[in-house]
Order: structure tokens, then sequence, then C-alpha cells
């Protein structure tokens, strides 16, 4: 059958999330109900990733597979026009059978916007910090250094998560900021559930408090999520990027 690879831009504010649950309003829900009502055919619509409650996306992937042969230009619109604003489907490519969104997916890449006024345009989208005039570029880049590499996170994830495997490989971690916001961003092979904004909310307390690099080894070493800092708010956080 042929199989469509999608990506996708979101606003999660009013979601719960990306994945499919019984209280409804997800994302995948959304898309799902759309190709079907377009293709009159029950589809299994697979996602890069999860992404929480609330957290949004400028570059979710996933696939889908139709009977049908379907014309993408014709078929995005159709898509877009039935999908609220939202959900925006920017692009549609016709795939590999074989291709598989979640689990051929090799890198994966978090922005996290804090805000450094305050601005009624960027509110849902950016974290205005309280602190943000104690707030060392320099100081977060080298702590965010600290993980760089292959650890068990399990300080990082929340507690009821269902995953067992919690190693993770951080390929890059770094801070950087222009006039009106401070951008964190995280690229690794995945993610754990919540993992991202604790890491976020931890190195914000570090560099609140002035610590060094081995309090976050300290951190990681523990494989308590206790030792970690509080998760920074998911309005603030987008998935940006998925790499094949």
């Amino acid at each position: 059958m042929p199989n469509y690879k999608i990506t996708i831009k979101y606003d999660g504010t009013d979601f719960y999330g990306w994945q499919s649950q019984p209280k409804g309003n997800t994302i995948q829900d959304e898309i799902t109900s759309a190709i079907q009502r377009i293709t009159q055919e029950k589809i299994n619509l697979i996602g890069s990733g999860r992404t929480d409650s609330g957290v949004h996306a400028l570059g979710q992937v996933a696939n889908f597979s139709t009977i049908q042969n379907i014309e993408i230009n014709k078929f995005q619109h159709s898509l877009n026009s039935v999908l609220p604003f939202s959900i925006s489907v920017n692009k549609i490519e016709l795939c590999s059978e074989n291709f598989n969104s979640r689990f051929d997916a090799k890198k994966r890449s978090y922005l996290y916007f804090i805000g450094k006024s305050k601005n009624p345009f960027y509110d849902k989208y950016s974290y205005y910090f309280p602190h943000k005039e104690n707030l060392d570029i320099s100081h977060l880049n080298m702590l965010s250094k600290k993980f760089i590499g292959e650890f068990d996170f399990t300080s990082f994830c929340k507690t009821n998560t269902e995953t067992k495997n919690k190693i993770c490989s951080v390929y890059n971690c770094n801070w950087r900021e222009n006039e009106e916001l401070i951008i964190f961003r995280i690229e690794a092979n995945r993610f754990l559930h919540g993992m991202v904004r604790t890491i976020v909310g931890t190195l914000l307390y570090a560099n609140l408090h002035t610590k060094n690099g081995s309090y976050i080894e300290q951190i990681i070493k523990s494989k308590n999520r206790e030792a970690a800092g509080e998760a920074a708010p998911a309005k603030g956080l987008f998935l940006f990027k998925v790499k094949y």
C-alpha cells in the first residue's frame, strides 16, 4: 500500500498532547479523523514521538498507509481545510512502504523559549522567567555540556513513565539569545516523558544558584527524579526537527 510521510506544525495549547487517549482532544486524533474523512478509509497514523499536553511542534513527522494513490497537493490542501487552524500539515511525501516515522528516526531536537520581557504575543509560546536578568548564557552553556553523551536520564523523566530503558544519547545542548528571547536547543536520539522540560528547569535553577558542573553530574548519577529541578512550563517547548 502507498505510505505517506507528513510534516506537521501545531499549537498544542488546547490539546492533551500528540498521543491518542481516552479523554480525547489530541493532535493524533484530529489528524487521523481528518484523513479518514477525506479518504473514507480507516487509517493508522504513526507519529515520530509523543509531545506532552500543551507542548507545540514546528516539525513533527508522521506517516500513514492507504489503499489509494492520492494526489499530494490536492490532498494537502483538503487536509488543511478540514483541520483546525491550530494544526497545519506543511508537507506530504510518498515514502517507502517500510518507512516508520517513529522507529526510523535517528535524531530529534527540541527548542525551549524564554521571554526576556512581558510580551502578550509570546505569552502562549514562551516562559516569562521571573529571574531572567540573572541568567548567564555562558554559565548555562557550561552546565549544558554535562548532558552531552550517553546517560541514564532517570532523574529527568516523570516517575510514572512505563519506559524501562532510560538511556539516551544527547548530541547537542546549548543556549543562545536574541533581543526578545532566550532559546535552549537540545538534540538526542530519543527523549523520555518530561525530559526536556526537567532539564530546562534544572539548568535554570543551577544557573540561578551558581551551581557548577558537578551539580549536574551528581543529579545524572543519582537516577533520582527528586534530585533534579522542577520542570519548566509546557508552553515554551517545541518539537523542532526529526532527522532520518
